[in-house]
């Protein structure tokens, strides 16, 4: 590890915060009997993961077969893919070698799915639509699919759903109620289809607070280092921050900032709630109102400018995608650079 910092734009983690953050919903899940699975597609990083699984995660959830491979070679053994898989015979032939240093849970939401899970070593798990409208069962309807599952030959181990719903300014709540009853309703389906539902698996960061009872595990991806969409969604405050992108002020042109991280540093991201692309964590008035590839123009409001040259910490709306975008992390402790990790899972989006 070099104490020279690498160019702008990069990543940065603020250690103390990030633990500090880890720290609180481990004992939170604890205190509420709430087993924690964090996904870790956010960070995708071996040594985040095993920050998470040192202070209490069951395991870890995943997007992909290609993140599940990665955390399996870092020692990760208990991994749940939260995706409807579509397994072809290249898939089936990676989830088999993954089933041998791994136990393997996957998501379906249809018998076809199932059926292509049968007999690689995976357990399967349905998933049903809690509002988001995404994929996913009709809640009542998961009790057949569990049974016919079976019948296939498909161990399945429960039920499970993300209320994507919950990224709005006023539906959080109303979001994790809509889990709640949508979760309860699926494992009585299963229960009177003689499927035992062992697990029944929700949480999204801004409903987790939330969470419904009745609900045995929560897979919160965001909060381990959330972002401007958490912030101005009232999830968390600028102190809970824990991952910013440390870009240059390269311009002044037309009275505002110009700063170098684009959209191939932030992502793109912008809901249609949010009041910018991005904002900056000391400036809490500041937005970002133009993204382009490189560019990032930034309306101060009333303050002053950082002079030409300064370097500026950009909270990405969506950290997933900027996290994505980065081959490595500069941790900081104390606002010195302690370590550089890797983006152990960066691309591995099949």
């Amino acid at each position: 590890m070099t104490d020279r910092l690498p160019p702008t734009p990069f990543l940065a983690v603020d250690l103390p915060v990030l633990q500090s953050t880890i720290d609180a919903v481990a004992s939170w899940s604890d205190d509420r009997g709430v087993a924690l699975r964090p996904h870790v597609k956010t960070h995708k990083s071996e040594e985040i993961a095993r920050m998470q699984a040192d202070a209490g995660a069951v395991g870890i959830t995943v997007a992909t077969i290609g993140e599940a491979e990665v955390f399996a070679q870092g020692g990760f053994d208990d991994l749940f893919i939260a995706f409807p898989l579509w397994v072809d015979a290249a898939r089936a032939k990676r989830l088999t070698r993954l089933c041998r240093d791994a136990a393997v849970q996957v998501g379906f939401d249809s018998l076809a799915g199932a059926r292509n899970l049968v007999g690689l070593g995976v357990r399967g798990v349905v998933e049903v639509d809690s509002g988001h409208h995404r994929s996913g069962v009709a809640p009542e309807d998961a009790g057949l699919l569990a049974a016919l599952a079976s019948d296939a030959g498909l161990d399945v181990a429960g039920v499970f759903t993300f209320p994507g719903h919950s990224y709005s300014p006023t539906g959080r709540l109303a979001a994790a109620a809509d889990e709640g009853r949508a979760l309860a309703a699926a494992a009585a389906s299963m229960r009177t289809a003689g499927v035992a539902p062992g697990v029944v698996s929700g949480g999204s960061t801004p409903s987790l607070a939330a969470l419904a009872d009745g609900i045995t595990e929560a897979r919160p991806g965001v909060y381990v280092f959330n972002d401007a969409q958490q912030w101005e969604l009232g999830v968390c405050t600028a102190e809970r921050i824990a991952l910013t992108c440390h870009a240059s002020v390269v311009s002044h042109a037309g009275g505002r900032l110009v700063v170098d991280s684009g959209s191939k540093a932030l992502g793109a991201d912008r809901a249609g709630w949010a009041s910018g692309f991005g904002r900056l964590l000391d400036h809490p008035e500041a937005r970002i109102v133009i993204l382009s590839e490189h560019h990032a123009v930034v309306d101060m409001a009333s303050e002053s400018l950082p002079p030409l040259g300064s370097t500026v910490r950009v909270v990405p709306n969506h950290v997933c995608n900027a996290v994505n975008l980065a081959e490595e992390y500069a941790v900081f402790s104390g606002g010195r650079l302690v370590d550089r990790w890797a983006v152990s899972a960066r691309g591995m989006n099949a």
